[in-house]
């Protein structure tokens, strides 16, 4: 089966992949939700996951195991202590190696044996934690490694890797998700959640969401075990 009106996005349960969906949505795409149950230090983000492909309407929505605890080298596969200490300049140790790269390759294979086009991708450059696969150029790069690696692109149909909010603030992702009408709580952020299953409120992840929210000035549906 192939239909271009398809559109797959990569859907972590986190904010960004929520609206980042919701706008392949928006385009008049028929979506196609792929998360990667990578065997990250916690599986609630999965649950959200599940969630948003829900009420997004989602033909599909694919759950892949992929073992990434194999590998190590990121505080989000590893035992490693996520960092509480505040966002800083450096890629932090929550960075999983390659990360984006493996998950788009994934959606990428769908894409092609679906005959879909246009892959969605929740990344932006503005604020966010120094993930160097989170910029334009790494966009830039893998549209031409699609167009070089399928059979679809050598054939004159490449591909598109859409990133709607690569040049938006934090802030500004929340008020494009509140634009487009989306409960922002079914979202998960955190990268160490608290007991009792709610934001941990310290590490880098909940820091810029709350930010985002507060910029925004839409209130935060965020429970925080404390406030940064």
């Amino acid at each position: 089966m192939t239909d271009t009106s398809y559109a797959v996005a990569l859907v972590s349960g986190g904010l960004d992949s929520y609206v980042s969906a919701a706008c392949a949505r928006a385009d008049g795409h028929r979506l196609l939700a792929l998360s990667i149950d990578y065997n990250q230090r916690h599986h609630v983000e999965l649950a959200a996951a599940r969630r948003i492909a829900a009420v997004l309407g989602a033909e599909r929505h694919i759950v892949l195991p992929l073992d990434l605890s194999l590998f190590g080298g990121s505080a989000l596969t590893a035992d490693i202590d996520v960092p509480k200490d505040g966002v800083g300049d450096d890629i932090p140790v929550t960075y999983v190696p390659a990360r984006n790269t493996i998950f788009l390759s994934l959606a990428l294979g769908w894409a092609e044996a679906m005959g879909a086009r246009d892959l969605y991708l929740g990344v932006n450059a503005l604020d966010y934690s120094g993930y160097p696969d989170c910029r334009p150029e790494f966009i830039e790069g893998f549209e031409k490694l699609a167009e070089l690696a399928t059979k679809a692109g050598v054939e004159g149909h490449p591909f598109r890797i859409r990133a709607p909010l690569v040049s938006m603030s934090k802030a500004d992702i929340v008020r494009k998700g509140t634009e487009l009408g989306l409960d922002l709580g079914l979202s998960w952020s955190c990268y160490d959640p608290a007991p009792g299953g709610v934001h941990c409120g310290l590490c880098d992840s909940c820091r810029l969401r709350a930010k985002g929210f507060e910029e925004a000035g839409v209130p935060d549906p965020t429970r925080y075990a404390v406030s940064a």
